[in-house]
């Protein structure tokens, strides 16, 4: 579904050496790209294709040599071709002369000569023989040596019959060059019937034949691809014009089809290109000649392009064997054309397809049906045939232009596009506008608004000559641009088809010195475009204004190189509109604006929302057969490296959720078109030509995120069923709070209860925009979402998505829709998806209903319901049948329980008899059964207590069972007896469960003083016990007694400093306690009391201990800070040689980025797990696969081994810096630090406080600054040696912690 455009069109004149030469022969050398030309003065021109110059339409190639060959009198060139081994030309006279010229040596020699004449001389593609016909139906093959391989008839001829010496036949070459073809006449025929004769090319024998057909001239052109021959049959017989017939290498006819001429047209030429897609012919017709360009699609031929020349220029043509879209003609006066094609697709921006095919346009909007060509919808008839055209599409305004091959424009006027369905299977007669000027050959066109258009067009060049009354007459040779008013004198009626009646008038027109590549519409500006010219310069034109006065250079846009492929979309940036230029260059670099975003694209289309036809998607597909969504604000703010990868993928392991594109299955499909708006889909074209359709799933929510901004709720449910995407994107897109004040119009909008309904089954309290559509973070609903968030959330079950969604859901239901069995139903299901299930609220409603049913009441109202028995059943499909069983009974409803039994296929064994039991029960009772069974042990407490005296130990045993029931029961009895009872039944569960704090509290609250002491006992709490022995009143040398035995649990627990009070307060033993003090290093208490006694010893007894730890203390720093710099010292060591290995290892990756795709990926997987304290793995890539229990037992081994350092281990750098965290001195040590230090200074001992202090004080510091070191150069991938020191740490945090809160044990009288 493509169109054939001619792009570029460069002329250059050759210098013959007089006005009656002409030329008439043509060469291609592909080894150095140069044409080579023979004249009927025997003159050879050498011209290279360099001397084309790109940048002006026509040149004087100053490049172009000549040589003269010398030939008898009366001798003439009759064949001529290059022979690459030789490096020469291969010339063949009428005379039989084989020459062969050395271009470089300018010499000519004579190789040899046959009888006859030369007729044709044809290289085999390998250049190892050279065939050869002769005058007298001669086939010879000789080697590049001159050697001859064999000779053989061209026509078996009978005994006696001459000779034919008018023999025409062509020799072509298969691709391979295994086999030729020739045509030969047959000679029994009375008729003009020929032969088409394949031959093997190491024999000579025939390989086959076909039937006797009329075939015309001598036209022959096997397909370099070996898959076709082309030939044409000539049908006058038949009063129609000549077919082109295409056989097999068999001799069977294959296909044909029609030139679509007049009955006298005839074809002299016939050429494929290098890729063997498109058939090129020039047809002689009675006025005019024409080269015509087939393409084969779907098993139809199409006429793509035709360009019509003056039948006295005598045109020729031959194709780029090199460069299958590149074309050039001579004519034989010498002027050479340069024509480049490019593929254009055939779907407009509004997604119809109008593929061009000889003078028909055939026209599928593929938003109405996806039809592939050769079927259409309808179809325009145009004079001749269609060159090129261009689509206006803009405000429900359609204008199509066509250029005909003879110099004619057409313009078409179309409806809207939604009514084109009433044209299925019409075709419409389009005329050619009437101008009174010509408009010279369009090279390209585009509409500024509906009613003018700006072209480059030139004048002078041989197939603009056909034009009527041609301005090169006067003066207008070259390449103009200009503008064409259009006009049309007929009244378009609504709802029609307007194909006639349009004037066109020429109303600016500016001269071209440099040649333009494309112009594209500017969409941001009316009456505005783009022009490219071929050095990728982008200007801007005005309308009558133009480029040379007052033009707008873009230089920040012109593109690196030329790209025949150039688009400007409008696009979105912070609320304006403008454009964004996009171009594509014919080795795959897609620019944009100035930059290259793909160096290997082979297709793109753009997306937009239909609402306001902006542009925010790039379709892009990739020489790798990979499909890109891109969004046009990634574009813009330079994000698309980064999130695209270059648009290459390398095979790598990752996730597939990372995955940013679409494997394109076939190989070589193209992106055709896109359809817009909610249809969200792309349009690829196989090289088969069929069309696939396609949903990428990031356009998808892009336009149900669209609709849902818009608050087209029915649109996006009804995308989202479609596509099968969860529906819970209705209510996630922009917060499932927000959606709660569209609940309402979403049930209005949808108004489908069975939407609804399966609306409400998907609800889940999961955000899907956080987990499944995760990497779709850039929808267009996220950026929307600010207009439309919440202030707060109000309700009870505001944290609860589901129940919140469903309950508004459910609101909405009973105001928005009428009253039916199927709303109620609805209902019924927003009840049951709840979460937790509204079971009873349910049941209820289906209670309600069958208190109507047994009433029998007449009520109309009953009709909007439906039965019960179908509710409930509705509600047992939903739900866990166990569940609304026990729902039911929850209602104590036994006739409704059994219901639900029944419906839920119990077993009438095992319900009956529980229900029968309990429906015999008093009503408390029952319902404290039931609530038993549903584990309702609130319920159940409160109709027991109800249930009288009588029932009190049944209460205190399921408040002993369920022992969260005390504070209830407490509550609920009011005897102060039995209260007490719970309260030490209260009390004993507690201590049971070992909470002896509250246990004892609790039997205080009930006077059990002994388990009160006993409680407090087992909690280790002396003051409680002691204060609950005074309550009992218990004798002096019984509570001195019970000091004792505290004081030794207490020495015993670790508690020192509580057990000296103790003894201090209780026992009254000061020696004891001064010890105590002494061994909890409450050296400031001890002092005290030994002074408060004045006991000497004592005094001493502190005083040495208080040295003696102090002695302790500073060994024990001074050995901390030695371990701080040994630590530290590893620590810089391990991560010097991370960094000089890391550096090694990403110096190796960069060297394998020059590797191909596959030996990238399996060298990246076996360096993908080394680090600086693992080794590489095996090179025979097993995958070692762990078991679960395995990782455990590692994780818990890791656990044990935590607090050891293994050097050379992998976490030893992790370890080391944890080690020296924790190596910080505990705020209990800090504590007891100060304590010693104002100890030793009330002692006298002032020096020894000083040393102590400035001990702690260095450990602390080297302390605090290794793990500062640490922290930076963990961060940092850099180390230098003469900043990352301890030394130069310790002075810098020396400043730092003067005064902070880590040393507060310092004294200040002592310097820091």
């Amino acid at each position: 579904m493509k169109n054939l455009k001619l792009y570029s069109e460069l002329l250059l004149n050759l210098d013959l050496q007089s006005k009656e030469e002409s030329i008439l022969f043509s060469a291609f050398d592909i080894e150095r790209s140069r044409l080579f030309f023979a004249s009927s003065a025997n003159f050879l021109y050498t011209l290279p294709l360099s001397s084309f110059q790109n940048g002006a339409w026509k040149t004087t190639s100053s490049s172009m040599e000549v040589d003269q060959i010398d030939l008898e009198p009366g001798d003439f060139i009759t064949s001529f071709d290059y022979l690459m081994e030789k490096e020469a030309l291969m010339v063949g006279t009428s005379n039989g002369h084989l020459m062969l010229h050395i271009v470089d040596g300018h010499s000519t020699e004579v190789v040899g000569q046959v009888e006859g004449g030369v007729k044709c001389i044809s290289p085999s593609p390998d250049g190892d023989l050279l065939g050869i016909i002769t005058g007298f139906g001669q086939i010879l093959v000789m080697t590049h040596d001159w050697d001859l391989l064999y000779e053989t008839a061209l026509e078996d001829l009978p005994d006696g019959v001459d000779v034919n010496q008018n023999v025409e036949s062509p020799i072509s070459w298969r691709g391979d060059g295994k086999y030729f073809v020739t045509l030969s006449e047959e000679l029994n025929s009375t008729s003009s019937l020929k032969r088409l004769k394949v031959w093997e090319r190491d024999s000579g024998t025939l390989h086959a034949a076909s039937e006797s057909k009329s075939f015309v001239g001598s036209v022959l052109e096997w397909m370099p691809s070996g898959a076709k021959i082309a030939a044409v049959y000539d049908r006058k017989a038949e009063n129609k014009c000549p077919s082109i017939v295409l056989f097999e290498r068999n001799g069977l006819q294959r296909s044909l089809f029609s030139i679509n001429e007049h009955v006298d047209a005839t074809v002299e030429i016939l050429k494929w290109n290098c890729s063997s897609d498109l058939l090129a012919a020039l047809v002689r017709c009675e006025n005019f000649d024409c080269l015509k360009i087939w393409f084969l699609s779907n098993n139809h031929w199409y006429l793509k392009h035709e360009i019509r020349y003056l039948r006295q220029d005598g045109v020729k043509f031959l194709w780029d064997p090199m460069k299958p879209l590149q074309l050039i003609c001579w004519t034989r006066g010498g002027q050479i054309m340069l024509y480049k094609f490019i593929w254009n697709t055939a779907v407009m921006e509004n997604s119809t397809a109008l593929v061009i095919d000889d003078s028909k346009i055939l026209v599928t909007p593929l938003s109405l049906s996806l039809m592939p060509p050769p079927m259409y919808l309808f179809n325009f008839k145009f004079p001749s045939a269609v060159r090129d055209m261009a689509l206006y599409s803009r405000d429900s305004k359609n204008h199509l232009a066509a250029f005909l091959s003879d110099g004619c424009l057409c313009i078409v006027e179309l409806p809207p596009l939604d009514t084109w369905e009433e044209f299925e299977s019409k075709e419409f007669f389009v005329e050619a506008s009437v101008s009174d000027f010509p408009f010279g050959s369009f090279i390209h066109f585009t509409w500024l608004d509906s009613h003018m258009i700006l072209a480059v067009s030139h004048y002078g060049l041989s197939n603009s000559n056909l034009s009527r009354g041609s301005l090169s007459e006067d003066g207008f040779v070259g390449f103009y641009l200009q503008e064409i008013e259009l006009a049309c004198s007929e009244d378009h009626v609504p709802g029609s088809v307007t194909c006639s009646g349009w004037h066109a008038k020429v109303s600016c027109r500016n001269s071209l010195e440099n040649m333009v590549i494309g112009i594209a519409p500017n969409p941001a500006k009316n009456c505005s475009a783009f022009v490219q010219f071929y050095d990728g310069k982008i200007c801007e034109y005005i309308t009558k204004i133009g480029i040379s006065r007052g033009a707008v250079k873009h230089d920040n846009w012109s593109l690196s190189s030329a790209c025949p492929w150039m688009s400007v979309v409008p696009v979105g940036d912070h609320g304006s509109l403008k454009p964004l230029l996009f171009g594509l260059d014919d080795i795959g670099m897609l620019h944009v604006s100035g930059k290259v975003l793909c160096n290997n694209c082979s297709s793109f289309f753009f997306y937009s929302n239909l609402a306001d036809q902006v542009v925010t998607h790039l379709i892009l597909a990739t020489k790798q057969d990979l499909l890109y969504i891109v969004d046009i604000n990634d574009i813009l703010n330079g994000e698309s490296e980064i999130k695209y990868e270059n648009f290459i993928h390398v095979n790598k392991r990752k996730e597939e959720d990372n995955i940013n594109f679409i494997n394109i299955w076939e190989r070589g499909a193209k992106i055709v078109g896109v359809l817009h708006g909610d249809e969200a889909a792309v349009i690829l074209q196989t090289t088969r030509g069929n069309l696939e359709c396609i949903y990428p799933r990031k356009l998808v929510l892009t336009s149900i995120c669209n609709a849902l901004v818009q608050r087209r709720f029915r649109d996006a449910l009804l995308m989202l069923r479609r596509h099968r995407i969860d529906f819970n994107v209705i209510v996630d897109h922009c917060g499932w709070q927000v959606f709660l004040q569209s609940a309402s119009e979403f049930v209005r909008q949808v108004n489908s209860l069975n939407y609804i309904t399966e609306f409400v089954c998907a609800i889940k309290n999961e955000n899907i925009m956080e987990t499944l559509y995760k990497n779709f973070s850039s929808l267009p609903c996220l950026k929307g979402s600010k207009d439309f968030q919440a202030r707060d959330s109000v309700g009870p079950d505001s944290t609860n998505k589901v129940t919140s969604i469903l309950a508004a859901i459910r609101k909405a239901l009973e105001e928005q829709l009428p009253e039916s069995p199927a709303r109620e139903l609805c209902i019924l299901t927003t009840l049951a998806r709840s979460n937790p299930p509204a079971l009873e609220e349910a049941l209820e409603r289906i209670k309600v209903i069958r208190e109507m049913e047994l009433l029998g009441s007449i009520d109309p109202r009953r009709m909007s319901f439906p039965s019960a028995e179908e509710a409930l059943k509705h509600l047992l499909w939903l739900s866990d049948t166990d569940a609304v069983y026990e729902a039911a009974l929850g209602l104590y409803d036994l006739n409704l329980a059994a219901i639900v039994a029944l419906n839920s296929q119990r077993d009438p064994k095992e319900f009956l008899p529980f229900l029968q039991e309990l429906e015999h029960m008093p009503v408390v009772l029952m319902r404290y059964n039931i609530d038993l069974r549903l584990h309702r042990f609130e319920k159940a407490l409160k109709h027991i207590v109800s249930a009288g005296d009588a029932y009190y130990s049944d209460c205190m045993n399921l408040m002993k069972k369920n022992p969260h029931l005390f504070p209830l029961g407490l509550q609920l009895i009011n005897d102060p007896s039995r209260r007490r009872q719970v309260l030490e039944a209260w009390g004993d569960h507690l201590s049971d469960e070992k909470c002896f704090e509250d246990a004892a509290t609790t039997y205080l609250c009930c006077s059990s003083l002994e388990k009160a002491f006993k409680s407090y006992r087992a909690c280790g709490n002396w003051s409680g016990v002691l204060t609950v022995a005074g309550l009992l009143k218990l004798g002096k040398e019984e509570i001195i007694k019970l000091a004792h035995e505290l004081c030794e649990e207490l020495q015993a627990l670790g508690k020192p400093r509580e057990a000296a009070k103790i003894a201090l307060e209780y026992i009254g033993d000061v020696n004891a306690g001064i010890s105590l003090l002494i061994s909890a290093r409450d050296w400031e208490d001890a002092l005290r009391v030994a002074f408060m006694h004045n006991i000497q010893d004592l005094i001493s007894e502190v005083k040495n201990a208080s040295l003696e730890c102090a002695s302790l203390l500073i060994g024990e720093y001074e050995e901390g800070l030695e371990k701080v710099g040994k630590y530290l010292v590893r620590y810089l060591a391990v991560r010097q040689r991370r960094l000089l290995l890391a550096a090694k290892l990403q110096a190796e990756e960069q060297s394998m980025n020059d590797l191909d795709d596959d030996a990238a990926s399996e060298t990246s997987s076996n360096l993908s797990g080394m680090s600086a304290y693992t080794t590489g793995t095996r090179s025979s890539g097993v995958t070692s696969i762990s078991s679960s229990a395995a990782s455990k037992a590692r994780d818990t081994r890791r656990q044990r081994k935590r607090g050891k350092i293994r050097p050379g281990s992998a976490g030893e750098e992790m370890a080391l810096v944890e080690h020296l965290k924790g190596m910080s001195p505990t705020d209990g040590a800090k504590l007891e630090l100060k304590s010693l230090l104002l100890s030793l200074v009330m002692l006298g001992e002032v020096e020894i406080a000083r040393k102590l202090q400035r001990a702690g004080e260095n450990f602390q510091l080297s302390q605090l600054a290794a793990v500062r070191l640490a922290e930076d150069t963990m961060s940092n991938d850099r180390m230098d040696d003469q900043i990352h020191t301890l030394e130069h740490y310790t002075q810098k945090m020396r400043l730092e912690v003067q005064n902070s809160e880590a040393f507060f044990w310092r004294c200040k009288v002592f310097p820091f």
